[in-house]
């Protein structure tokens, strides 16, 4: 799909605010809350509008402790990638799980509301059923920056 001005600025407005009425919405963009409501259902319709949500604080709800974890799988064949990621997928405390290139074949961000409950995490997930080989832990002491916005 192509983006043209209108429907970046649209994407840009709703990044920012999801929840921003259509009637506002039109007024900062320049143009009508019909035209906007038609943009914003065809940008969802092509995917490129994945879904609106509330973008939640984890230690506000109780998850002091934020992951990234290096995996590192058994051996590389699609079937065992397909399954550790359907894995993943099932599991509430990942928070994303991404295949990447280099040295690991994973990269996951994991939410836990205290040390033991991450080594608990740790010891379920990571084990001979989901084919890890070794995975690395790097703690978030400070985040500086956490968005999902991309600017358009």
């Amino acid at each position: 799909m192509e983006l043209d001005k209108l429907d970046r600025a649209i994407l840009n407005m709703l990044q920012s605010d999801a929840t921003v009425s259509l009637k506002t919405l039109a007024e900062a963009v320049h143009s009508s809350p019909a035209t906007c409501q038609r943009r914003i259902a065809a940008l969802t319709e092509n995917g490129v509008i994945v879904r609106q949500t509330a973008q939640v604080s984890p230690p506000k709800v109780g998850f002091s402790i934020s992951v990234f974890v290096h995996i590192e799988l058994e051996r590389q064949h699609h079937s065992v990638q397909e399954a550790f990621e359907r894995a993943m997928q099932r599991e509430a405390r990942v928070a994303g799980c991404w295949e990447i290139s280099g040295d690991y074949d994973f990269l996951l961000l994991v939410h836990a509301e205290d040390m033991a409950a991450y080594h608990a995490l740790t010891r379920r997930l990571f084990t001979a059923d989901n084919h890890v080989r070794t995975f690395k832990s790097q703690f978030v002491m400070n985040a500086a920056k956490a968005e999902t916005k991309i600017s358009l």
